[in-house]
């Protein structure tokens, strides 16, 4: 069974072109926002994701729009490759530290978009990133990928490590949420459904 998808979305902000296998494969990303492509590589790398993301964005009002369409193709393209959700663990969760700070994340993959994102980030930009626009990519996967989804940082100084904690996290939260269960042979729902 493949878990593929392919997404592309083109605005008058951005263009967005990307490929997901959710059984791995190569990593090829390239945004035009150098901490994004650092933060993607590693979503792909512990998420265990084949991943390839080319955008073209109006970066020269900042990197809000190519961010923010980023984390909806992404979504859209989780969305897409888990099809009816049959036989998935359904559940993920991940506590993940990187030095100084610790992040957690908890998936359900339920059909229901919903994002808690609770981080005191401090307020800076990254080359070009500002801290604030980590709650916007997130909030933009769980709303098209239809995830509830909570992501926590619980302690942590630097804006860096921060972030990164928070995109591990949810790289092995996501990782175990779609992994097959050998047990589990329909939709993990009394509902017998996920996808609305």
């Amino acid at each position: 069974m493949s878990r593929t998808a392919e997404k592309e979305r083109s605005t008058a902000e951005t263009q967005i072109r990307l490929s997901l296998d959710l059984d791995g494969g190569e990593s090829t990303i390239g945004t035009g926002v150098g901490f994004l492509d650092h933060m993607l590589d590693l979503l792909a790398r512990h998420g265990r994701l084949g991943l390839s993301i080319e955008a073209s964005g109006d970066l020269e009002t900042g990197a809000h729009h190519t961010v923010e369409d980023v984390g909806i193709v992404l979504g859209q393209a989780i969305d897409l490759a888990l099809g009816d959700r049959a036989g998935i663990r359904r559940y993920g969760s991940a506590l993940v530290p990187m030095d100084e700070s610790l992040a957690e994340c908890a998936i359900d993959i339920s059909g229901r978009p919903l994002c808690i994102f609770d981080a005191d980030l401090p307020a800076t930009s990254i080359a070009g990133f500002d801290t604030e626009l980590a709650e916007e990519f997130f909030r933009a996967v769980a709303n098209s990928a239809k995830l509830t989804l909570h992501l926590t940082v619980g302690r942590g100084t630097n804006a860096h490590h921060m972030i990164e904690a928070c995109f591990k996290a949810f790289a092995r939260a996501l990782r175990a949420a779609v992994e097959l269960d050998p047990l589990e042979s329909g939709v993990p729902s009394t509902k017998g459904t996920l996808s609305q």
